[in-house]
């Protein structure tokens, strides 16, 4: 076998050779022909290159390799230095020239060999430049013709070509009468010869060309200059099929024109793939809709035609509301089937030229040209909002949604694709944050709110990784020792220039960008970091609760934690995971089974803000959950407000009968803490005891023992 060094070294003498010019490629060769002497067992001089010949801009040979010997008969010493007519045949003369004058660089010659036979010669001639970029020389390279063809042979051959060509041919006259097609001409066009020969080129005639372009394809046919194109045919069988085409025509001697000849291919295939390229960078592949980037073209289209004809019109952004529980709780296909009933039910609203996208996930676009009136985007917002009403049956599935959509109208709102999308949008999540389906207009107040929920996104990334991000521990404390038996972790974000960011304003953002994963992960991870140093630091603390957002519970959650838990060598007892009630909207049958597995794992639940969500009570005996958290809404009115405890006593006494712990928050009064011992809450967390703190603070209290005082009385507080 070859060696393959060998090969790799030829191939890159190869492309080597092919990007020089002159003398630096003759020796290129020069190397290549060595190298693959050496992969046939050769030496080195081996007769395996083909005849090269270098010349001075005078025609005076400079060098002359081993195949220009054995093709000549001429040693290197007999040709160096004499002119290269000397290898000429006497009427071979002209090739300089034809070479100089008309750049022609490939063509057959008669030359002598040093025995004087003549023989015909396959010849390419290049030139050489110095480096100044002058011509310096040429090399000649050329191959002995051994087998020259007789004209008859000539013709029979390119009649054979011609014949076997997967291209289609034919060839009119001076009248342009079709007298020749080939094999592949019928196989096109489904036209035989005897149905094609003696009739004109229209009879592949589609009608789809003005007479402007058949006028260019007709100048051709009449000696203008080659055409090159793409056309459409028309089969036998009446289908119209794109095709490229190249036009041309033959003359005699006298330059008349004799024969027009057209040579075509059939690229239905290629335009077919082109459209299905098209289509998957324009359209939406599940709804079959324009994606953004074809909503952005058309816009901008209509945009332009605005500006001329001072006409009106709007987008609506569209985001579907409760779709995420749906396709969480569900799985892709139902949510996937779901998302192409919605655009049916939508295209069904709209004109025929208005424009509906699917931009995002579930979020949608609708691009209204040529309204008279503003309000006119309100009417087709609230129809598309009807179209919601009715439930989606899809396989055993009875489901409802509902959207939130946000509208911006040109010219008032500005003539820029991008900024009107992103002014709908705005208006949309508006709505979307009053927690009901309906439509808003747009107004410059919400750019403004948009502009500083994009910061405050950027700058949250920011802080995820410069370090800008801690958490502090608030304690729980026994309502029946005052001892403190816990505490929960609580993020908080100190911005280098903004100082301390309120959760209330950067939680929101993070769950709606996603970014909530990320948070959740660090938050899961610090405290796990924490915990194992106050073990290695002998301390020895409580348990420690972590908030879990709706979206980081899926089937993989309990790995994850398993995963953070054994990186820092943390029991699983040392951590408890607070939920809140909106993750139980998602569908018992998807969360529960998620939960157990928690639970199985040695993880304690917390439902935080008990009272506020969405929660059933039928439900909540099936959910394996040890905590029950009072919010501290229900808190904030003890003892005075009769509602609240009214509340907070059916908590307690439920919590009591399911055999769960309650844990009341925000408590800042003796009066709150004393009513609630009462009503047998296990423990209480807030202001009264400690706000939430930094670690070092909290391991203090831990190590110093730090108790809540049971038995202060009202009358001791106002004393003090």
């Amino acid at each position: 076998m070859p060696d393959q060094n060998a090969i790799e070294r030829c191939l890159a003498l190869c492309r080597e050779a092919r990007s020089l010019d002159g003398a630096a490629q003759l020796q290129a060769l020069s190397a290549l022909e060595a190298e693959l002497a050496g992969l046939k067992g050769q030496s080195p001089r081996a007769k395996l290159s083909e005849p090269v010949i270098g010349m001075d801009p005078a025609g005076y040979i400079t060098s002359w390799n081993d195949g220009a010997e054995r093709l000549f008969g001429y040693t290197p010493e007999e040709a160096v230095g004499q002119h290269v007519l000397f290898l000429y045949a006497d009427d071979d003369d002209q090739v300089a020239e034809l070479f100089l004058e008309e750049g022609t660089s490939l063509m057959e010659v008669r030359r002598r060999k040093k025995s004087g036979e003549i023989f015909w010669a396959s010849l390419a001639l290049s030139m050489t430049l110095d480096e100044a970029g002058h011509p310096a020389g040429m090399v000649a390279r050329m191959s002995e013709i051994t087998e020259r063809l007789s004209d008859e042979d000539k013709l029979r051959l390119h009649a054979r070509i011609i014949e076997d060509s997967d291209q289609g041919i034919l060839i009119t006259d001076g009248e342009e009468r079709i007298v020749s097609v080939n094999t592949a001409f019928t196989r096109i066009t489904g036209y035989s010869a005897a149905e094609a020969i003696g009739k004109t080129p229209d009879l592949l005639r589609s009608g789809k060309h003005t007479a402007d372009f058949r006028a260019q394809v007709r100048s051709a046919m009449q000696g203008a200059g080659p055409w090159q194109g793409e056309i459409f045919g028309k089969r036998k069988n009446g289908d119209v099929f794109p095709q490229s085409v190249t036009i041309s025509v033959v003359r005699n001697d006298k330059g008349q024109i004799t024969h027009a000849f057209s040579i075509f291919s059939d690229i239905s295939v290629f335009k077919e793939a082109e459209a299905r390229m098209q289509r998957l960078a324009n359209y939406d592949t599940l709804t079959g809709l324009p994606n953004r980037a074809l909503l952005n073209q058309l816009v901008g289209q209509a945009l332009a035609s605005a500006r001329r004809s001072r006409s009106h019109g709007a987008l609506l952004v569209i985001n579907l509301q409760r779709f995420h529980s749906i396709y969480d709780t569900l799985g892709h296909e139902v949510g996937d089937a779901l998302l192409g009933e919605v655009s049916a039910r939508f295209r069904h609203v709209l004109r025929d030229e208005d424009v509906l996208a699917r931009i995002d996930g579930d979020k949608f676009a609708v691009a209204l040209f040529e309204i008279q009136k503003r309000e006119h985007a309100g009417i087709v917002a609230n129809k598309l909002l009807s179209k919601l009403d009715a439930p989606f049956e899809i396989e055993e599935h009875n489901l409802r949604i509902g959207a939130s959509i946000g509208i911006s109208v040109y010219p008032e709102d500005g003539m820029d694709t991008a900024a009107l999308l992103r002014y709908a949008d705005a208006a949309r999540v508006r709505v979307h944050d009053n927690g009901a389906n309906g439509y808003m207009f747009y107004s410059p107040e919400m750019n403004e709110r948009a502009k500083e929920h994009l910061w405050f996104e950027s700058e949250l990334r920011r802080a995820l990784v410069g370090n800008h991000l801690q958490l502090h521990y608030q304690p729980k404390v026994s309502l029946r020792s005052g001892r403190i038996v816990g505490a929960e972790a609580l993020l908080r974000w100190k911005h280098p220039d903004r100082g301390m960011v309120s959760p209330g304003i950067f939680i929101p953002v993070a769950e709606e960008t996603g970014l909530i994963l990320e948070l959740g992960t660090w938050v899961l991870d610090e405290a796990c970091r924490q915990i194992r140093q106050w073990q290695d630091a002998g301390v020895d603390v409580p348990p420690v609760a972590v908030n879990l957002s709706s979206r980081q519970f899926d089937r993989h959650l309990p790995d994850r934690i398993q995963e953070v838990l054994e990186r820092h060598g943390i029991a699983a007892d040392r951590i408890k995971l607070e939920i809140t009630e909106t993750l139980l909207v998602r569908g018992p049958d998807t969360v529960i089974p998620i939960m157990n597995e928690l639970a199985a794992r040695g993880l304690a639940l917390a439902l935080d803000d008990f009272g506020t969500g969405y929660s059933s009570l039928a439900y909540l005996k099936k959910f394996p959950i040890s905590t029950l958290k009072i919010d501290r809404a229900f808190v904030i009115g003890l003892p005075q407000e009769e509602n609240d405890c009214a509340i907070a006593r059916a908590i307690v006494t439920m919590g009591q009968q399911l055999r769960q712990e309650i844990v009341a928050e925000g408590v800042e009064t003796p009066e709150q803490m004393a009513f609630l011992r009462d009503l047998g809450c296990d423990q209480l967390q807030g202001y009264l005891f400690s706000p939430p703190v930094v670690a070092g603070d909290f391991e203090r209290m831990v190590r110093d023992g730090k108790r809540l005082n049971l038995t202060v009385t009202i009358e001791q507080r106002a004393a003090k």
